[in-house]
């Protein structure tokens, strides 16, 4: 990241997932960037990195939509990239059972890319601001070139989800859980994403944000209509955007602050060239006229400031006014998954009694990580 140097992001407008639509508007986005082609080459393993948290159905908005997957692998293949793989460490079940319930595997199928299972490669020392070590999986590690396609939904710990956070994925199977009892405020845990990213260094981040999810994401959320694809070389800076479409303070996103202060991208609208296929070439978009055109001040998402300083060591002490999660009881159907998740050594919430009542929580042991609230497939977990 150059001192003097904006980050370019592209915005790329797009009214629905209507295969050649989604196309021709991530290839005209990614020419304003030097094309796909910039980014990846011909000899090159290339290993494309989707959202594929849990299986889910694909008008959830919980997954990176296939139309946005199937348009990348199409670009590679057109420049001549012929080794291409998609794949994940899924929070729940395996990256080819959430593939397949949102249609991914049929949509990447003509372009002969397979989704493939994260496998373990070893503990990777790292010398870090936040993280000594990562637990990475090894074909993140063989492959020449990432390229990082997350979805824009909200998120309980960090407020938003995008580029910087989709990059967890990265770390390999029970791990994931593992970091977040290592990492459990939402500073120290945004601050090893931060160090994550600067150790896979992907090449492209790609945001489908077609179709984004609101409210309890980053999987119990809603699915609301945004119509743009976001484009950058810089995480942090197409995270800012998304921000600021739902009019969100970027600064107030955990991984933004901390993103730019570590040297990974930019957050202040001054270093971001915002950047829009025009109909006579490139357009620069101001951030105002961006909100203007394509922001959604409706959006739900967590604007409430953060407590700082001495008010919020006291109330960690006496477990006062913190985010908590809680069991909705006429959604829950009592399947285990929450309890399965809990990353707690003894399990932050358990079942009093059998499996007659919903699960229950010891607040006491709960760490306000919500892996059960992003993991339950029910949206039976809120958080207030």
């Amino acid at each position: 990241m150059e001192d003097q140097k904006r980050s370019r992001v592209v915005l790329a407008p797009c009214p629905d997932y209507e295969e050649e639509k989604v196309y021709r508007a991530l290839r005209e986005g990614l020419g304003l960037l030097g094309g796909i082609g910039a980014f990846a080459g011909p000899g090159e393993r290339v290993l494309i990195k989707p959202n594929l948290v849990r299986r889910a159905d694909v008008s959830r908005a919980v997954t990176t939509h296939p139309a946005v997957l199937a348009a990348v692998a199409r670009l590679l293949r057109e420049a001549g990239v012929t080794d291409v793989a998609a794949g994940d460490s899924c929070g729940i079940g395996t990256a080819a059972d959430a593939a397949a319930g949102a249609g991914i595997q049929k949509a990447l199928k003509p372009y002969g890319v397979p989704v493939i299972e994260f496998t373990g490669a070893g503990k990777i020392p790292f010398d870090g601001v936040q993280a000594g070590s990562f637990y990475l999986s090894r074909e993140v590690l063989e492959a020449d070139a990432l390229i990082n396609v997350c979805k824009m939904k909200t998120h309980a710990l960090e407020r938003v989800t995008g580029a910087v956070k989709n990059l967890y994925g990265c770390v390999h199977g029970l791990h994931k859980a593992k970091g977040h009892t290592q990492y459990p405020s939402a500073d120290s845990f945004a601050r090893m994403l931060v160090d994550l990213n600067r150790l896979v260094k992907p090449r492209l981040h790609i945001m489908d944000g077609i179709v984004a999810m609101e409210g309890n994401g980053p999987t119990s959320g809603d699915p609301v209509s945004m119509g743009v694809l976001l484009i950058s070389e810089d995480p942090v800076a197409l995270d800012s955007v998304f921000c600021r479409l739902i009019h969100l303070d970027p600064r107030m996103v955990p991984t933004n602050y901390h993103g730019e202060k570590m040297g990974l991208g930019f957050w202040q609208e001054e270093n971001i060239c915002l950047l829009t296929p025009g109909q006579d070439g490139p357009e620069e978009l101001s951030m105002d006229e961006a909100v203007r055109r394509y922001g959604r001040e409706a959006f739900r998402v967590d604007r409430r400031k953060a407590r700082t300083g001495l008010w919020v060591r006291l109330a960690r002490v006496f477990n006062l006014f913190q985010k908590r999660p809680y069991v909705d009881k006429n959604l829950c159907v009592k399947c285990g998954i929450c309890v399965e998740s809990c990353p707690v050594e003894g399990k932050a919430l358990h079942f009093a009694d059998g499996r007659k009542e919903p699960p229950v929580y010891d607040y006491k042991k709960c760490i306000r990580c919500f892996c059960c609230q992003e993991m339950c497939p029910h949206k039976a977990i809120k958080v207030k």
